[in-house]
C-alpha cells in the first residue's frame, strides 16, 4: 500500500485528505534523516493517488517541528560520504515538494524552527495557531538558508524581514507571520475540530483536476527559480559542514543541550 510502513511519520489517508505529522513529541517532533527520506516517500506516493486532492502536513502534539535533529552519529566510518548522503537525502525531499501535484497545506499548530519553518514558505497554503512562531537559526548554527528559504523568503515577506530571520535569527510572531504574508490565518487550537478542518475538507471537495492544473500555473513562474535555489543552498550546505564556524557551533549546540 502507498501509505503503510512509516515509522517516523504519521502518515494517514482521510477520504481526499493525506495527513502527514510530523511525530517525535520527546524530542519537539525534531526531524532526522529517516523521517526526511520517508516524507520524500510520502510526497512522492500520493502523485499516484488520484483519490487525493490535499495534503496536509501539521505536528502531533504542541510543536509542528523544532527543524532538523543534530543529534550526530557517533559510528560513521567515512564522514564525507555520510554528509554528502544527509545533504543529497535533504535535497531529495526538498525536490519532493518541488514535484508534488496535490496542494500542500501546512498547519502549524506550534513552534516551527528551521525546516519547519522553510517547509511553509514552499506550501501551497499555510495556516497557523496563535501559539506557533517561527525561527530559522541557521548562522547561529554556522549554517545557511535550506529548502529554497533563500528565494521564498524574500518574494513572501521582502528582503528585509527575511534577511532579520535567515540572518539575524530573529523569531516570528504568528501575528508577524500573518502580516508579511507568511500565513493567510491564524485559528485558535480550540478551533481545530469545529472550524479548521470542516474547512479545509470543504476545498478537499473542489474539483481536483482544477486544483492540480490552478497549482501548475501559479508555480509555473517560479519552478526553475526553486530548483536553481535548492541546488545553490545544498552546495553551500555541504560546504558549511566543513567549516570551523559550523563545526563549533553544533558543538556547542550539542553540549548545551546535555546540560539541560
Amino acid at each position: 500500500m502507498l501509505y503503510e510502513g512509516f515509522t517516523h511519520l504519521l502518515v494517514q489517508k482521510e477520504n481526499k485528505i493525506l495527513v502527514i505529522k510530523f511525530n517525535n513529541p520527546r524530542k519537539k517532533n525534531c526531524i532526522n534523516f529517516n523521517g526526511y527520506k520517508e516524507l520524500s516517500r510520502a510526497l512522492g506516493a500520493v502523485n499516484l493517488d488520484e483519490t487525493v486532492s490535499i495534503v496536509v502536513i501539521t505536528g502531533a502534539g504542541d510543536f509542528f517541528t523544532a527543524g532538523n535533529d543534530l543529534s550526530q552519529k557517533t559510528d560513521v566510518n567515512d564522514m564525507d560520504a555520510y554528509l554528502k548522503e544527509t545533504n543529497d537525502t535533504f535535497k531529495a525531499m526538498v525536490s519532493s515538494f518541488l514535484n508534488c501535484n496535490k496542494l500542500i497545506f501546512s498547519l502549524v499548530n506550534g513552534p516551527a524552527i528551521g525546516i519547519g519553518s522553510t517547509i511553509v514558505g514552499l506550501s501551497d497554503v499555510a495556516w497557523c495557531a496563535e501559539e506557533a512562531y517561527f525561527q530559522t537559526p541557521f548562522s547561529k548554527l554556522g549554517l545557511v538558508p535550506e529548502a529554497c528559504s533563500s528565494l521564498t523568503f524574500p518574494l513572501i515577506m521582502g528582503r528585509s524581514k527575511a534577511t532579520e530571520m535567515l540572518v539575524f535569527n530573529e523569531e516570528m510572531s504568528a501575528q508577524e507571520a500573518y502580516k508579511f504574508n507568511f500565513v493567510s490565518r491564524i485559528f485558535k487550537l480550540n478551533e481545530l475540530d469545529s472550524v479548521v478542518w470542516p474547512k479545509i475538507r470543504e476545498y478537499a471537495e473542489l474539483p481536483p483536476n482544477s486544483m492540480r492544473e490552478c497549482k501548475r500555473l501559479i508555480q509555473l513562474p517560479l519552478r526553475e527559480l526553486l530548483i536553481r535555489a535548492n541546488d545553490a543552498e545544498c552546495d553551500a550546505l555541504l560546504k558549511r559542514f566543513y567549516d570551523t564556524e559550523c563545526i563549533q557551533a553544533i558543538i556547542d549546540f550539542a553540549q548545551r543541550k546535555s546540560k539541560l
